[in-house]
């Protein structure tokens, strides 16, 4: 019954992510442009060695910069990795990019990072980088 059930709920997922773009909590589909609260936002993910924090500046929809801001990845696999995801994130304008190989963990710790900053731009969270000067009050 347990299998059915993540069964069924990851056919949901897969099928909600690739029709509903930009819904709250759901990255971002490229070709689609997300409304954001501007500001700079800091998120965290869980990485190969430990905990990854990003922080995301953004206008009301774009992407405009990802800085590392804390990380414990390797300097030759893991740093490498989450630059070229940030790359990639800002062309795309999304999370919604591929890992790279062999730094997996590494760059599914970056990506829910960078997900986890821009749910709080959508949902109106205060910014966590800028002292609250923009966005909405809790």
């Amino acid at each position: 019954m347990k299998i059915l059930a993540r069964t069924a709920l990851l056919a949901i997922l897969a099928g909600g992510c690739s029709g509903t773009p930009n819904m709250p909590g759901m990255p971002d589909t490229p070709g689609h442009t997300a409304s954001y609260i501007p500001g700079v936002y800091e998120g965290s993910g869980r990485g190969e060695w430990g905990i990854i924090r990003v922080g995301v500046r953004l206008d009301e929809g774009r992407i405009l910069e990802i800085e590392i801001l804390e990380s414990g990845e390797d300097p030759f696999t893991g740093l490498p990795a989450m630059e070229n995801l940030a790359g990639a994130v800002l062309e795309e304008n999304s999370t919604g990019v591929d890992a790279v190989s062999g730094a997996t963990a590494s760059s599914r710790g970056f990506l829910a990072a960078v997900e986890e900053a821009l749910e709080q731009a959508r949902s109106g969270l205060p910014p966590g980088l800028d002292g609250g000067a923009s966005g909405a009050s809790p």
